[in-house]
């Protein structure tokens, strides 16, 4: 018996409940709004009409089909469990090398992250001797690949909290070529820093270094990486990803280009190119959720671009599948009716090998 209305979420978490016949304007919607801002192909009918299917089961947990499996990766990773609420975790009283075994014997990951609280490289810099030892420690205890992480997280080069001018005090007040200069030398600091501790993490053994929240701060901020990614792939044997910040490359600079790609206005299909180019083994691409919309719109939305991603991507695909991007609402836990829904759409539609 047809069911009269469907229980879903808003992109804040809000339930809602919608008919079929607004379950399904909101898939197309969704899918109209990727093909008219990511300019790539919509979703076929067929494909519709199985993310339908999908948020009109009435079950609250869904999966993948049998031998649709896919790798599970984590950025953050440990500091979900043993952090606060503040930082979205659930304050588990255990250490980080006790997390790791957690994740792997108990919750099945397929591979895990050591990763400091304060997650940004610049700040681990200073104490890498340190997080190394973790690394090292997980090493011997484990038995799935480690990967050391961190952002690049360009603000924390730029004045106050760094020696360069500030490009979002210099920009507003046209000074946009003195804007550019500070970003040129925020994006080196950035690199040295980068490459000095993923060259740590390499000579105790990390089997990968993972970028997260990658051109946060614009184009400028996705040039170091990129520039970090080169160097490391040429010099190491660290498996090396790249996780994006948004679903586009932000121009704050505007004019800077990869091997004569112009990164500004990037969407995920086209950033893969470039990080691929840069030597990069694993790609994590970025849909960001809209919370004023519904979870069905967001996931059309985000599976329709991701989709794109996958079909041209050389190197496997990691779509980032949680708080806020992926289609998955901007909740600080996300409540899983939807976010088996996410992930399940992303595999089977979005063609992912990972989350």
């Amino acid at each position: 018996m047809a069911t009269s209305t469907i229980r879903t979420r808003m992109g804040d978490g809000y339930v809602v409940e919608l008919t079929p016949d607004e379950l399904r304007a909101d898939l197309e919607a969704g899918c109209a709004d990727a093909v008219k801002r990511g300019k790539v192909p919509p979703l076929e009918e067929a494909e519709l009409d199985w993310l339908y299917d999908l948020f009109a089961y009435k079950g609250r947990i869904v999966g993948v089909e049998p031998g649709h499996e896919v790798i599970l990766t984590k950025d953050g990773s440990v500091n979900t469990l043993y952090s606060a609420q503040l930082s979205s975790g659930v304050g588990v009283p255990l250490s980080r090398e006790q997390c790791m075994r957690v994740f792997e014997r108990a919750f099945c990951f397929d591979t895990m992250e050591v990763g400091h609280p304060d997650y940004s490289y610049k700040p681990v810099k200073p104490i890498v001797a340190l997080e190394a030892v973790g690394v090292e420690q997980a090493l011997l205890t484990t038995i799935f690949p480690v990967f050391y992480g961190a952002m690049p997280n360009f603000g924390l080069y730029a004045q106050p909290d760094g020696p360069f001018p500030n490009p979002a005090d210099l920009l507003p007040r046209g000074r946009i070529e003195e804007a550019r200069e500070a970003q040129m030398l925020m994006a080196a600091a950035c690199k040295e820093d980068m490459l000095y501790v993923a060259r740590h993490m390499a000579d105790v053994g990390a089997d990968g270094i993972n970028f997260d929240t990658t051109a946060s701060a614009g184009d400028a901020e996705f040039l170091a990486t990129l520039e970090t990614v080169e160097e490391l792939a040429a010099t190491t044997d660290l498996a090396i990803e790249v996780g994006m910040a948004a679903e586009f490359v932000l121009g704050f600079h505007g004019q800077l280009e990869y091997k004569g790609t112009r990164l500004a206005g990037l969407w995920p299909h086209q950033q893969v190119k470039v990080v691929q180019e840069a030597g990069a083994h694993l790609f994590g691409p970025v849909v960001n959720t809209n919370s004023r919309r519904s979870t069905p719109w967001n996931v059309a939305r985000a599976v329709t671009i991701v989709k794109e991603c996958s079909r041209v991507a050389e190197i496997p695909i990691h779509a980032n599948v949680g708080m806020g991007v992926g289609g998955v609402p901007m909740f600080e836990v996300p409540p899983p009716d939807v976010l088996t829904r996410c992930s399940a759409a992303m595999v089977e539609i979005g063609r992912v090998d990972g989350l």
